[in-house]
């Protein structure tokens, strides 16, 4: 494979990746008991009983916790596209060395040698 194709390759991985990502957070976003508006209305229900809202108050949790994930991950991946764009990506941050081609294919948006 040439070097060409290595990075095109690279590309379409992350380009894939962005649009999932990005349709992941929109479904989120959609959500209207998603975030401060589902703990809020668990606040307001005097008649639910503690552990129920002890369960729903950890889905909420993990929710919000992929939530900010997922737009970190989004984050990385503009990053690495746009080091792409600008000739910059798959050199380390660190050293200005170049990442090796098989780190990156493990990890797309990697910044670091290591």
């Amino acid at each position: 494979m040439t070097d060409v194709q290595k990075w095109a390759k690279l590309r379409h991985a992350l380009l894939e990746e962005k649009e999932q990502l990005e349709k992941q957070i929109a479904q989120f976003e959609d959500t209207p008991e998603f975030i401060e508006e589902s703990v809020g209305e668990l606040n307001s229900y005097d008649d639910q009983h503690p552990g129920d809202m002890g369960t729903e108050l950890d889905e909420r949790h993990k929710d919000v916790t992929f939530f900010y994930r997922a737009q970190e991950q989004l984050k990385e991946i503009n990053n690495a596209l746009t080091k792409m764009d600008n000739g910059t990506y798959g050199i380390c941050e660190r050293t200005g060395e170049q990442i090796p081609y098989e780190r990156l294919e493990a990890m797309p948006t990697a910044r670091y040698k290591l």
